[in-house]
């Protein structure tokens, strides 16, 4: 089964792989033409990578009264019903947060010429995941208190972790950015 942009013999889940390496490369090669090779493109990449994991991992699972295994996302609250997932809710705001966050790394990957315009951006980006966490952890609590429910260890999904470590990511970019600029200024007392 094909469809229009599938190749012939291919299942559409391979076409969407084969399409999803395609956009890979694409903007690989994007980053190689549009800067140095820079250890900081490479830690606001996997800052980007992280952040939109959020869209496959849910930050919180629990176990409703009925008995159904339900998953917060922030593309809203699922539950599994006769082994199939079904969304429960949609959280709009969340997913455009998240679209928005994951873009910011990426906009300043190509801001490589003004590197205070990059290291304010990374500051600004480290509080708003800070803040994008709380908003996750308070309406996660919401959302179980309707059930007489809190947030436990048992219940953190993968998505509250991968915050931290798009913040490490973004520490490292800065890291990588001060190296540039000791660089540059070293150069430019020898000439």
């Amino acid at each position: 089964m094909t469809t229009l942009w599938g190749f012939i013999g291919f299942t559409a889940e391979q076409n969407r792989e084969f399409y999803g390496l395609c956009y890979i490369c694409v903007i690989i090669e994007l980053l190689k033409q549009s800067m140095l090779q820079r250890i900081q493109t490479i830690w606001l990449l996997l800052t980007a990578i992280t952040i939109l994991g959020l869209f496959l991992f849910p930050y919180v699972s629990y176990i409703d009264l009925v008995g159904l295994g339900r998953k917060i996302m922030v593309t809203g609250v699922y539950s599994a019903v006769n082994n199939e997932v079904v969304k429960q809710e949609s959280n709009v705001l969340q997913t455009i947060a998240t679209v928005i966050l994951g873009f910011i790394p990426l906009l300043t990957i190509f801001m490589f010429k003004n590197r205070k315009a990059q290291l304010l951006l990374i500051y600004v980006e480290i509080v708003l995941i800070a803040l994008f966490g709380v908003w996750l952890f308070v309406a996660a609590n919401h959302t179980l208190g309707l059930i007489s429910q809190q947030i436990t260890a048992s219940n953190i999904g993968v998505g509250l972790f991968l915050l931290p470590v798009a913040i490490i990511f973004l520490a490292m970019a800065i890291g990588g950015i001060r190296r540039d600029e000791k660089l540059i200024k070293s150069a430019d007392r020898l000439r």
